[in-house]
């Protein structure tokens, strides 16, 4: 099929190369200049497993292609829309000004030549209702465009995977029977490969589809943050908030993922679509129906303070002057992405504090020393712990999880390490000769 893929931002960008390594002929289209240079020379222009080497194929065997001329739009079968929309400045809501602004292009610019109606298909994470209001622009201009609702469900670090193999598909369909069968037709065919492997698909119309995805972060950053209040109560009874996650975790109705207590969940989706769910909400006159994410949200911030408060119990109750090192930037790892990272937000509250902060991070190191001056970026742990008085892990990457406390310790100032993930072995550090600080957990004989 003829596809464009209007925003070229981490979604847009994962999204056009896997729809052209299975098959289509993909056309991107951004305003940005350099992302599009980036892109056309098969270069990610952000860390993700995988993407360069589809990228680097498509773009090579002329499937795929990037461009900021909205003119190579005009004969796609199918316009996807993944632009952002980003919290508005002072307000809890989305902005969905760039999702209209995609759309005022597509008006513009498509027309298959044949006769038959494109299909814009909406990936943006939106207020529910804004697919109907862009249904109503569409027909408000004469045009004959089919719209369906689409959302994503990709994971930061598995996007690849996630879109070539997802665990389900939705379709968000208008309630006109014709027009919801041509574009179910239109959506059948672009994904036949994802159905032929039996991906669950899930029809609805437009609100439950834009729904879903609000939904299910929000369900995800409830869990993540429940954890995270049973590890408060921990940290004040004495109690391992690892052992009791594995304890619930077993039970069927609750599972045990996202059951991993830490300095909370951040990002460029959860924070802000908890917020603008919330915001809508209040729009639609039920903000009682979601009242229960204003804690969720404040759990989540509290864990970040908690982190710091940390710190200063293990140099004695003044971080100034003391050298902190910091182990990972991102909010997640295999990711080069800070936006909203609890990691981050974490180092600059100890550096405001007064401390010398070191950080370092496999994947935003460069971007942090284009963006932050103030913070001192090492090449290498070793380089960043030399002289620390307390380490923080504060992003479970790979590389911080094996770390060897018996090869760090002669290069700290004092021997303490603050697992802001609880992904190292208390015990082990512990039994190296560490004082260990885990959120809700401390080393104990069980």
């Amino acid at each position: 099929m003829r596809i464009s893929m209007i925003g070229c931002g981490y979604l847009g960008a994962v999204h056009a190369a896997c729809m052209a390594e299975i098959g289509h002929h993909v056309v991107g289209l951004d305003i940005d200049q350099r992302r599009i240079d980036s892109l056309s020379a098969g270069r990610a222009p952000f860390h993700e497993p995988g993407l360069p080497a589809l990228l680097q194929r498509n773009v090579a065997n002329g499937r795929l292609r990037f461009t900021t001329d909205p003119a190579l739009i005009r004969d796609a079968d199918l316009h996807f829309v993944g632009v952002g929309t980003p919290q508005l400045d002072g307000e809890l809501g989305a902005d969905t000004s760039y999702v209209d602004a995609a759309l005022e292009t597509i008006l513009t610019h498509a027309d298959r030549g044949d006769g038959t109606p494109a299909l814009v298909v909406g990936k943006s994470t939106v207020p529910v209702g804004t697919a109907q209001r862009l249904l109503n622009r569409i027909h408000d201009a004469g045009s004959d465009l089919l719209l369906a609702w689409n959302p994503e469900f990709l994971r930061e670090g598995h996007a690849v995977e996630d879109t070539l193999h997802p665990d389900r598909i939705v379709y968000g369909l208008p309630e006109d029977m014709e027009a919801g069968a041509a574009a179910r037709a239109l959506l059948d065919e672009c994904y036949a490969p994802q159905l032929a492997a039996q991906t669950p698909v899930v029809v609805s119309n437009y609100p439950t589809a834009e729904l879903v995805k609000v939904a299910a972060n929000s369900f995800l950053a409830t869990k993540i943050s429940f954890i995270n209040s049973m590890a408060e109560l921990c940290d004040a009874t004495g109690g391992d908030v690892t052992r009791l996650a594995e304890a619930i975790g077993f039970d069927d109705r609750i599972g045990s993922k996202f059951l991993q207590a830490g300095i909370g969940f951040g990002g460029g989706c959860l924070p802000k679509d908890i917020r603008a769910f919330m915001a809508r909400a209040d729009e639609l006159g039920v903000d009682e129906a979601l009242t229960f994410l204003q804690e969720v949200d404040a759990i989540n911030l509290r864990r970040r303070h908690h982190a710091v408060a940390l710190a200063e119990e293990a140099v004695g109750g003044s971080l100034q002057d003391k050298r902190v090192a910091v182990l990972g930037m991102t909010f997640k790892p295999d990711t080069d992405d800070l936006r909203d990272s609890p990691a981050l937000d974490i180092a600059d509250r100890i550096l405001a504090a007064g401390a010398h902060v070191v950080v370092v991070d496999p994947a935003a190191s460069e971007e942090l020393r284009r963006r932050r001056p103030d913070l001192d970026v090492a090449h290498s742990v070793e380089e960043a712990v030399t002289g620390a008085d307390v380490v923080m892990v504060l992003t479970p990457w790979k590389e911080y999880v094996t770390l060897d406390p018996t090869a760090l310790l002669p290069l700290v100032k004092s021997p303490v390490i603050i697992d802001g993930r609880n992904v190292l072995d208390p015990h082990h550090w512990d039994a190296a000769g560490w004082t260990y600080l885990g959120m809700g957990r401390r080393v104990s004989t069980w």
